[in-house]
């Protein structure tokens, strides 16, 4: 009888059996084998050099090296704008209280005058940062001691201290770049200097303004870095190369504006603003001969150390990005024009009616009077409505328009600063049928404060307009300086009928309704002006706009001045702007030493 073992014969194995599996196992145990040291090999060999790239890429750390900004100086050299730059100190509490050796109390650090490297305690390391910042060593160790990762030692070092500090080589000490504008004259110029957004950059989405943005790209400058290599415990390799990229410094702006005449003009303007209760104001000086805005002065200039402090609509230049009706000061250009075509001259005869009708158009003047016999000079000198569309509706709606177009009247000036406005002039195919006689005596047109004085500055330059320059040169990091040219003028009209226009501008003061102006020493001309102000959002109109434009001295204009009040108010014709233009008008020829005049003034006469 069989013997029963108690075991399943199909599942008991036979010796042969257990050897396959074996070699089965085996086989497998070897294949993975041959895969790992083939994986092995391949590391260390073939992809030796990835991976110690990835090694050293982990412990690489690149520091930013922050460029300075450009300083923003005055045509005189004053500083306007300046960056400083600084460091805060910071530190990794528990990567110096116990990173890798400072668990022995010491770190190694190079010695750069033995070229060895050596053991530094880490009392003596604190010990020589706190001499270095100047503080209590007792307060440095107390921010560097701990588990955290992040604290300060201290804020706002200078680049020599900084390098003093990284120089020490300390595990867990790093630096972290700052910089601070500053505006030394505050809101001197703030409206043309600007001030740069919360992002350091002088980009429109940081919320910067003015040349800090229209010209961030000049002034910012490039970055450099540092960098070095440092273990996980956070100390710096003291045998590992170091890299220094040099930041290059931004240019420095200088402009055109004289910040003592621009201190003046502020203040000149914020006055007349505020014994008028007027909307807002400003002054315009430009040199005539060059086109150089030298004074371009807002009533509530924004100090950009503080630009919160003042309403945005405050901020900006409204000499350049408010558009408003002229008013009698474009008659100017009507006069040049009419002269130019021949149609007139300053003392052609003209029999002016009390009221004047055309194409159905009646149009009136500011005073009361019956049928006048006038010259032009006349009708300009006392700023006639009625014998200006008289004299200008001999021209054609084309010459019209091409004289205000070519006066720069709804044409970008140029002028690097944000939000121009380039004003508004309708193609007179599309002038109505009272516009296309409005035209000529600044109504149905717009400009800014700054095109009307260039209007100005070209009767000043012999019928040449220029366009305003605001920046008289770039200068380089090393000291280089780049002086901007003047782009070449447009003739607008003859010397001829510019020197005519002249004898018009300064009989309205010598002979005519602007006897009020007077600078001591100087033949003086201009025009007064005076336009319904349009309401804010253009559904119609609200209050007045009044100004005066003249330039000095006549014989040879050096300097043109413009004067704007919005919304005076007040009866707006009993409203002067003489004392502020003779007072600024005054102010820039004894500044800028120009000879008194020597010759006798023009006073063309006015009736016939």
């Amino acid at each position: 009888m069989a013997e029963n073992t108690g075991k399943d014969p199909k599942t008991t194995k036979t010796p042969g059996q257990n050897r396959l599996r074996l070699r089965v196992g085996l086989g497998f145990v070897l294949a993975l084998l041959l895969i790992i040291s083939g994986k092995l090999f391949m590391i260390q060999g073939l992809d030796a050099g990835s991976m110690a790239e990835a090694a050293v890429m982990q412990r690489t750390v690149v520091t930013k090296l922050p460029a300075t900004r450009g300083e923003i100086l005055d045509a005189t050299g004053k500083v306007l704008a300046q960056s400083i730059i600084r460091y805060n100190i910071t530190v990794s509490p528990k990567n110096n209280t116990t990173a890798g050796e400072l668990k022995t109390g010491e770190f190694k650090r190079l010695n750069p005058a033995t070229g060895k490297v050596e053991d530094v305690s880490r009392d003596k390391g604190l010990q020589e940062l706190a001499d270095v910042l100047g503080l209590k060593v007792e307060d440095v160790r107390k921010q560097a001691t701990g588990t955290g990762d992040f604290a300060y030692i201290t804020k706002d070092v200078t680049p020599g201290v900084e390098a003093k500090v990284m120089a020490l080589g300390l595990p867990g000490i790093y630096s972290e770049p700052t910089s601070r504008r500053t505006y030394p004259l505050g809101a001197v110029g703030g409206s043309i200097v600007g001030f740069i957004g919360p992002d350091s950059s002088g980009a429109a989405t940081g919320g910067g303004s003015g040349i800090e943005q229209t010209l961030n790209a000049k002034l910012q400058g490039t970055d450099g870095s540092r960098t070095y290599q440092r273990g996980a415990n956070g100390i710096v390799i003291p045998t590992a190369p170091e890299e220094n990229k040099a930041a290059v410094d931004g240019e420095t702006v200088k402009l055109t504006i004289n910040s003592d005449l621009q201190y003046y003009a502020q203040q000149a303007i914020s006055n007349q603003v505020k014994k008028l209760g007027a909307q807002w104001g400003n002054i315009v000086v430009v040199q005539a001969k060059t086109g150089k805005v030298v004074a371009m002065a807002e009533d509530s200039s924004v100090d950009p150390n503080q630009p919160g402090k003042t309403a945005a609509a405050n901020r900006g230049a409204r000499s350049v990005t408010a558009a408003i009706e002229p008013g009698s000061t474009e008659k100017t250009v009507t006069a040049a024009a009419a002269i130019q075509e021949g149609k007139v001259s300053p003392l052609s005869h003209v029999l002016v009616p009390p009221t004047y009708t055309v194409n159905g158009q009646t149009f009136s003047d500011a005073f009361t009077h019956g049928t006048e016999q006038r010259t032009f000079a006349g009708i300009i000198g006392d700023s006639m409505n009625t014998g200006t569309v008289m004299v200008g509706e001999r021209l054609s709606k084309q010459q019209r328009y091409d004289y205000l177009h070519n006066f720069g009247i709804g044409q970008s000036t140029g002028i690097p600063l944000p939000g121009e406005n380039k004003g508004i002039l309708a193609p007179p195919e599309t002038w109505d049928g009272r516009q296309e006689f409005t035209v000529l005596f600044g109504q149905g047109v717009s400009q800014t404060p700054l095109q009307t004085a260039m209007i100005y500055q070209a009767i000043a330059n012999n019928g040449v307009r220029l366009q305003p320059q605001l920046i008289d040169s770039y200068i380089d990091p090393d000291g280089t300086e780049h002086k901007v040219e003047q782009a070449p003028g447009t003739e607008v009209v003859s010397p001829q009928t510019a020197g005519d226009v002249k004898d018009l501008l300064e009989s309205v003061v010598t002979a005519a309704d602007a006897k009020d102006i007077s600078v001591p020493g100087y033949r003086v001309g201009g025009k007064t002006g005076t336009a319904e102000a349009v309401k804010d959002d253009g559904s119609g109109f609200q209050g007045y706009t009044a100004s005066f434009v003249g330039m000095a001295p006549m014989e040879d204009p050096q300097y043109v001045v413009l004067v704007t009040v919005q919304r005076p108010q007040g009866d707006i014709y009993g409203i002067s702007q003489a004392p502020v233009f003779n007072s600024v008008m005054s102010q820039v020829l004894h500044a800028n030493n120009v000879p008194p005049s020597t010759t006798p003034s023009v006073a063309l006469p006015q009736k016939y």
